[in-house]
């Protein structure tokens, strides 16, 4: 009866999380683990791929990492917010989210968009990561990558050492916003490979599907937080991933969605405010929803 008791309050005990400050609790991990099938077959839709205005486009097929589309998928360009997919990837990499970061002045000189921390607010990585790919606030991404890395450049190094990783071969950061910088940018090729990756984490997933949150600041103020990502709302499979929007980049946006036990993500870069969410949603419902053969 002891032993049971015992191992009943250490179960408790880790599965309790107390935040630093906000008080912003841990949220619960949705789906099932993604876990790609190497030996299955990719089915292709039967029609040809919609017409879009993005730039550079990809369609991949997630559990075999088949190619369904492309267009100018290997063009280097700016890749906006949707890098902060490769921050994230560098924060699990750096493990325990539960550590407290204290918020610098450094933290909120970027342009927007942005939480509006203030210096010397404490928050877990596991908080502030969430909020980055919910709300893609720039000042949050700074923090955590000083935070990592122990500085903004120091941390691109520990972006770009991912790229290599995971095979990012035509990939270049150097910061871990997506703000326009000389000498950084990637593909819609090698933003899908990002994407793959972070599709594995059932972490990433719960946040990247999550809609809406009430963030609590270390004061006690309540705000509520809105996913970027429109489709969310829009489209019932569709399950997630990451917005971005520069001059340099244009309107950018990763989707990842789900029917019937097939997945599939869809890069879109360098669309326009006009036919963004619209590029996207045609290219998920050819890939998803059209008639389809082996």
């Amino acid at each position: 009866m002891c032993r049971i008791s015992y191992f009943f309050l250490l179960s408790l005990s880790v599965s309790v999380f107390f935040s630093a400050c906000g008080g912003n609790p841990q949220p619960p991990l949705r789906g099932r683990a993604f876990q790609p099938d190497a030996a299955r077959t990719a089915i292709t839709p039967r029609t040809p791929p919609p017409q879009v205005a993005a730039e550079s486009v990809i369609v991949v097929d997630l559990a075999t990492n088949r190619n369904l589309y492309a267009k100018n998928a290997d063009q280097k360009r700016a890749v906006a917010s949707t890098q902060k997919i490769i921050t994230a990837l560098c924060i699990l990499d750096a493990g325990n989210l539960d550590k407290t970061v204290t918020i610098s002045s450094y933290d909120g000189n970027c342009e927007p968009t942005k939480l509006y921390l203030k210096p010397g607010e404490k928050y877990t990585r596991r908080e502030l990561l969430k909020v980055l790919m919910v709300k893609s606030a720039n000042d949050v991404s700074r923090a955590l990558a000083r935070d990592v890395g122990g500085s903004v450049e120091g941390f691109a190094t520990l972006m770009n050492r991912k790229c290599q990783q995971l095979g990012m071969r035509n990939s270049h950061f150097t910061n871990p916003s997506g703000l326009t910088e000389p000498g950084q940018y990637s593909t819609a090729r090698d933003m899908a490979i990002a994407a793959r990756m972070a599709y594995q984490s059932p972490l990433l997933r719960s946040y990247m599907n999550t809609v809406s949150y009430d963030f609590r600041y270390c004061d006690g103020r309540i705000c509520r937080i809105e996913n970027t990502n429109k489709l969310l709302k829009k489209v019932s499979f569709i399950n997630g991933m990451k917005t971005g929007t520069t001059n340099a980049s244009g309107r950018c946006l990763i989707s990842t969605g789900e029917i019937n036990g097939r997945s599939v993500i869809c890069v879109v870069l360098k669309s326009n405010t006009a036919n963004i969410w619209a590029d996207s949603e045609k290219l998920m419902r050819w890939a998803l929803i059209q008639p389809a053969a082996q």
